[in-house]
């Protein structure tokens, strides 16, 4: 294969399990992608092998993915999907080659430290460029093979953006919605992945499928009431990229963090269940800084404490999920807005 660089409107930054899918999604069409690869032996096996063996081992990528490690190779790109994790954005963002373009957030998460959602970290590092948010439930092997999946597509800019990136997005296999609603598709995505943990621990205790249910139902009701203190819609967290979410990751070992919950409620520490890890399990770093926003506001978020407090190894995960259940009985309703 030539290692000329075919010009692509799209590139994906990030060559994770969810951006080597999204890659794959584009260039289903015969559609050139571009895709950074910041270790040059994953850009090598890409480009060579067409496969991706660290994060992505079940799909045969296709050979008009290009991948590369350069950052400046993207300049000629009108619109990157950004699908780094959260704590690297801010960097990933600030190495790209400065210009006006649309920047597409794939990343659930926020940020550590500041506790800023992925928006505001773009915006600062790269003030010219148009914003939008890409979330939904996706796991990413389902998206390589071309299964049918639906997903938000929130545009922070006029309804012309969606005209602009709808079409570069759209396949028969990946279905795209319309929304206005970047914050709330934000929100939806970071809250899903700490409420995912916890039901992780429910599967590791063998709580059974009652408890699940009822976590879900309560957790969401925690991303609503955080959502809507936050400037979020309650039709945007009902939909695809909050509730849509929510059901997808809690209920599958293919979930990151998921897994990380029911290693947890299985007795193993955070240390050991995150040891040796290729991907990251975004809960694990936006649990703690979702429960200092919630603190600070007065926003009452138990499940996402608890999921901090088993984190910090605070106490065994059967004696967090006793003082949860413990807690004070209430109105269904309450404090929901």
């Amino acid at each position: 294969m030539s290692d000329a660089i075919p010009a692509a409107p799209v590139g994906v930054i990030g060559a994770g399990a969810w951006g080597t899918a999204l890659a794959q999604s584009l260039a289903s069409d015969g559609s050139h992608v571009r895709l950074w690869a910041r270790e040059p032996e994953l850009v090598e096996e890409i480009n060579e092998r067409q496969a991706n063996s660290i994060y992505l081992p079940s799909a045969r990528l296709a050979e008009t993915i290009r991948a590369t490690s350069d950052l400046g190779t993207f300049a000629d790109c009108s619109a990157l999907l950004i699908v780094v994790p959260a704590q690297f954005l801010s960097s990933v963002i600030a190495g790209l080659p400065a210009g006006p373009r649309d920047l597409v957030l794939c990343a659930k998460g926020i940020e550590a430290g500041s506790g800023r959602l992925m928006l505001d970290v773009a915006r600062e590092a790269a003030p010219n460029a148009d914003l939008a948010v890409l979330s939904g439930p996706t796991f990413a092997h389902e998206v390589a093979a071309g299964l049918p999946t639906a997903v938000t597509l929130a545009c922070a800019g006029a309804r012309s953006q969606w005209d602009r990136l709808a079409p570069m997005i759209a396949r028969p296999g990946l279905r795209p919605y319309y929304s206005h609603d970047v914050i709330g598709a934000e929100i939806g995505g970071a809250v899903k992945n700490v409420l995912a943990i916890a039901c992780g621990v429910v599967e590791g205790l063998n709580l059974g499928q009652n408890a699940r249910a009822a976590l879900i139902a309560r957790g969401y009701a925690e991303m609503l009431r955080f959502g809507l203190a936050k400037g979020a819609e309650a039709e945007t967290l009902a939909g695809l990229c909050g509730l849509g979410d929510l059901v997808l990751t809690c209920s599958s070992t293919s979930s990151r963090n998921f897994s990380l919950g029911l290693a947890l409620g299985q007795g193993m520490s955070a240390l050991e269940a995150l040891a040796g890890k290729n991907s990251v399990a975004e809960g694990a770093h936006t649990a703690p800084v979702l429960a200092e926003i919630a603190a600070r506001d007065g926003i009452e978020m138990p499940i996402v404490e608890a999921v901090c407090r088993l984190l910090a190894g605070e106490a065994p995960a059967g004696t967090i999920v006793t003082e949860l259940l413990a807690r004070p009985l209430r109105d269904e309703r309450e404090q929901l807005a």
